[in-house]
């Protein structure tokens, strides 16, 4: 795994290796809406999770997915401030992204 000193050149980087989705978090699933796709947790894998602290503001965490679904033939990429999800997502949603942390 590449290490990155910011989350823009994480970003940029994984888009150039085909992590083009932006997926977002609903309550049960990831959500392309571009794709029109919506992926439960059985349906992708974390293939790679960064995360980040801006420097400015220690309480300011990010973290960074690299997700793909070969059965759907989509690879993406899932930013969230960290730990947010946990309030809104299902459990087994949470413990899916929380696999690879």
């Amino acid at each position: 795994m590449k290490t990155y000193t910011t989350l823009t050149e994480a970003i940029n980087d994984l888009a150039k290796r085909g992590y083009t989705a932006n997926f977002n978090i609903k309550n049960d699933c990831i959500e392309s809406i571009e794709d029109r796709l919506r992926l439960h947790p059985d349906e992708f894998e974390i293939d790679e999770v960064y995360r980040f602290q801006e420097m400015s503001d220690l309480d300011n965490e990010s973290i960074l997915y690299a997700i793909s679904s070969p059965r759907n033939g989509v690879k993406g990429l899932l930013v969230n401030a960290y730990g947010i999800y946990s309030e809104t997502a299902t459990t087994e949603l949470v413990e899916k992204l929380s696999e690879r942390e």
